[in-house]
């Protein structure tokens, strides 16, 4: 299981994430400074759900409300590696670099595999063909090849507080046998 750790931000530096490596290579760190594509948290209709196995279902990407034709934005610097048709959805993928690779559907893209953008550089639009009820952008990112929370670089993961957990079993009155 990854262990995930978030650094407080400090005077001047933005808050970073940090990835074990799945192999020998070096630690990846993240910089929680990338951009919502669309919308921003409160526009969030499904979150990430990692399935059980590899091939189980599950969500693997967050769902962000959408109206129609609106724009789409890379949320960090990178290159198009995907602009097309998946079955009957328009999607767009951008490789960020140390394995990370982010994808958006339904979104006509307006650029071009192979082309460089930048982190808020409206790279296409809202399209049909989204599995949600509602119109959405489903926004999902990969770690060579593993589906990973997009919210873990939208500095949305709020740091986990752990709390002391009531005694279990039975408590005895304290005495010579408990002392």
């Amino acid at each position: 299981m990854a262990l995930l750790l978030i650094l407080p931000a400090s005077a001047g530096a933005s808050s970073a994430l940090v990835l074990p490596p799945s192999d020998d290579s070096d630690r990846l760190v993240v910089t929680a400074d990338w951009a919502w594509p669309i919308g921003g948290p409160g526009q969030l209709l499904r979150t990430f759900e990692a399935p059980p196995t590899r091939y189980a279902a599950g969500h693997r990407g967050i769902d962000l409300f959408a109206g129609p034709t609106d724009p789409v934005r890379a949320p960090a610097d990178g290159v198009v590696s995907f602009a097309g048709t998946v079955v009957d959805r328009p999607v767009l993928s951008i490789q960020h670099g140390e394995g990370l690779v982010s994808s958006f559907e339904p979104v006509t893209a307006n650029v071009t595999v192979g082309e460089r953008v930048t982190a808020g550089q409206v790279v296409g639009i809202v399209a049909t063909g989204a599995h949600c009820t509602q119109r959405c952008v489903h926004f999902g990112v990969r770690r060579h090849g593993e589906y990973i929370s997009p919210i873990l670089f939208l500095g949305g993961l709020a740091r986990a507080v752990l709390l002391p957990m009531a005694p279990t079993g039975p408590v005895l009155p304290p005495g010579p046998a408990t002392e």
